[in-house]
């Protein structure tokens, strides 16, 4: 723990949901200090999120992002059922949603509400690692070999992380 006092040097930055089941430190058996995280319902970007990655990446030189969700996300959830089923929710929930439904274009809302929350947790961390991606910063890190961007999705009810593939 002195070491920890004096620094940190974490390994990966993990952009996760607020979830109080998908804690990334117990998810991937880390210990204190090897990730810095940031957790945000829905696993979503903002100001703030924008410049604690930036923090990440300039200050820290962590080598690898996850953007980590996970089934059954009730963001997504919920953001579903405000692109398809015109749903309201409070104010700052609806700008918290409005971050997520852009990844569901596309999807189709006949299938099985499951299918569709599925694909949508999926659509939803893929829209973040390209939108992560598109960003000057990224491409330029990326380029020189100084960071690795990945999308992940938690299964709740087996423990496993299931990476994505870029192409899926």
């Amino acid at each position: 723990m002195a070491e920890l006092a004096k620094g940190q040097q974490p390994f990966a930055t993990i952009l996760g949901c607020s979830d109080s089941r998908v804690p990334p430190e117990l998810v991937f058996d880390a210990s204190f200090g090897e990730l810095f995280v940031i957790r945000v319902a829905g696993n979503v970007l903002g100001p703030s999120i924008f410049g604690t990655l930036q923090y990440a990446a300039s200050h820290l030189h962590t080598p690898l992002f996850v953007v980590l969700g996970h089934e059954g996300c009730g963001a997504v959830e919920a953001a579903i059922g405000s692109r398809f089923h015109r749903t309201r929710q409070l104010s700052r929930i609806e700008i918290l949603l409005e971050n997520i439904v852009p990844a569901l274009e596309g999807l189709d809302d006949s299938q099985p509400a499951a299918t569709l929350l599925h694909q949508a947790v999926e659509a939803n961390v893929r829209h973040t690692v390209q939108t992560l991606r598109n960003t000057p910063e990224a491409q330029a890190r990326e380029r020189e070999g100084l960071m690795k961007l990945v999308g992940a999705v938690y299964e709740l009810e087996t423990g496993r992380v299931r990476f994505l593939e870029p192409g899926d």
